[in-house]
């Protein structure tokens, strides 16, 4: 039997082990961005209060980056809340 065999129907590659073909499946690869602190607690959010949207992105493989772009709308809003205290309190350092 052959190691790979490709199926015209569904343009799926498979891989022989065992007895069995198995689907060659993968993920695509996930940005370089990084996942911050905030992209972590979302992570966490999703998880624990909205399990079907975190499945969703899990499967959809658009995962890490949704979370690393709240990481960054977190961190930019962190950024200018700050900015505004600074110059609200006048400080200039």
């Amino acid at each position: 039997m052959e190691k790979y065999i490709y199926d015209q129907s569904n343009g799926l590659w498979y891989e022989l082990q065992g007895d069995y073909y198995i689907p060659c499946l993968m993920l695509n690869e996930p940005d370089i961005a990084p996942i911050g602190m905030w992209g972590r607690k979302h992570q966490q959010y999703l998880k624990e209060y909205r399990p079907m949207l975190y499945s969703d992105l899990v499967l959809s493989g658009g995962l890490h980056s949704y979370l690393a772009d709240i990481d960054t709308q977190a961190r930019n809003k962190l950024h200018l809340l700050v900015t505004q205290l600074a110059e609200k309190e006048g400080i200039n350092e």
